[in-house]
């Protein structure tokens, strides 16, 4: 039988589709809110990338880098520093918040999810690349 069975813990069809454009959302509302409430662009362009760090724990191995990477790519960090930022009038935390947040968003829209610990492109949205074959599915 030739049937496809889904990656494990890859989210696929419809309900991925529905994760990148939330990413899209996140994206499109952080760069909205950074643009209203944020500091300059030049600092939204230094650190859009600075929660990739994360991935330094993959010089470790692929369950601390995992684990790394998905802490600083979950909403909860920049949803707490949004929060501390807010409550404490300090507009230089809560404008590195919606960098956060917009950094999650973009990666989201790439399809570069949450890891496994099994390896840096086995995602919640799916295979990194194309090594795997096809993106949804392993055969």
């Amino acid at each position: 039988m030739d049937e496809k069975r889904p990656v494990s813990g890859v989210v696929t069809d419809s309900p991925q589709v529905f994760l990148r454009i939330e990413g899209a959302v996140l994206l499109a509302v952080s760069l909205f809110l950074y643009a209203r409430y944020g500091q300059t662009w030049w600092l939204f362009a230094l650190l859009l990338l600075a929660p990739d760090v994360g991935m330094l724990g993959y010089l470790a191995d692929t369950r601390v880098g995992a684990t790394t990477y998905n802490l600083f790519h979950t909403y909860l960090g920049p949803a707490i520093l949004l929060i501390v930022g807010i409550a404490a009038d300090r507009l230089a935390t809560y404008s590195i918040a919606f960098i956060w947040f917009a950094h999650i968003g973009l990666d989201r829209v790439l399809g570069y999810g949450l890891k496994y610990r099994d390896g840096f492109k086995h995602t919640h949205l799916g295979v990194i690349g194309r090594a795997e074959g096809n993106l949804k599915y392993r055969i």
